[in-house]
């Protein structure tokens, strides 16, 4: 039986007029990788400030191992890592010197800021880089440096938006790696994407979000049996080509 790590009840968020979301209800589980999918504007970005604790709902409420978010989000953000689309490096400490910085704001001992260093830069592959400044890596690594950062503090529920856009694609690959061997040591991963092979080589489950709300819910695998595809991003097209009704799940 599927654990719930965050439970997101009947979330809706407006901005004036719009409504960016309308009543969002997600079970996301422990040791899951989930993919967030739709156009532009279809809620992905609402639903994942909302997640990050960047902005509040309007109504609604998360919960975060049965408690809600906002009954202490201080917590919660110990729990929770971000890893934004744009870089938000301080490009005057080195690499070194970020994650130490990062260790530090988390409140994490001196020993655990050295034991967990070590542990990343030895997934991410950092070594050559560790007394270098941001300025010095490709965009590769400096979107493996993102990620790193964004798991210092070893949280529960990872999430990323749009980790490996504008990257070669062999650089995709190797970010897809670490993603599936955080999955493997029990880190939860909300991954917003527009890569359609990206969400279907990594996400245990993809929901499908439009217009404000969650169209489908299922596997990847699940998803091309169903309507006959071949590949999830011929299942994204034929659903966009559909009116089906909304589910919440």
């Amino acid at each position: 039986m599927n654990t719930v790590l965050l439970r997101i009840k009947n979330v809706t968020k407006r901005y004036g007029e719009k409504e960016a979301l309308k009543g969002i209800s997600l079970d996301i589980y422990k040791g899951e990788i989930l993919g967030l999918l739709g156009v532009n504007g279809a809620g992905k970005t609402t639903l994942s400030s909302i997640i990050a604790t960047l902005h509040p709902p309007t109504s609604g409420d998360v919960e975060f191992e049965g408690t809600s978010i906002y009954q202490d989000l201080v917590g919660y953000r110990s729990q929770l890592g971000f890893c934004p689309q744009k870089p938000n490096l301080n490009s005057m400490l080195t690499l070194e010197q970020n994650l130490r910085f990062s260790g530090s704001y988390y409140q994490l001992t001196q020993q655990q800021v050295d034991a967990r260093m070590n542990h990343l830069v030895k997934m991410f592959e950092l070594a050559p880089f560790l007394d270098k400044r941001v300025g010095a890596l490709s965009g590769g690594y400096k979107q493996r440096f993102m990620i790193a950062r964004s798991l210092m503090h070893n949280p529960k529920l990872l999430l990323l938006d749009e980790p490996t856009v504008a990257l070669d694609p062999h650089i995709r690959r190797q970010l897809w790696a670490i993603i599936k061997e955080l999955k493997n040591e029990g880190v939860t991963v909300i991954l917003t994407t527009h890569y359609l092979d990206e969400a279907e080589q990594l996400s245990d489950r993809v929901v499908f979000l439009d217009q404000g709300q969650i169209k489908l819910i299922d596997t990847p695998e699940n998803l091309k049996a169903d309507f006959k595809k071949n590949n999830l991003e011929d299942v994204f097209i034929a659903l966009m080509q559909q009116d089906l009704p909304t589910t919440d799940c």
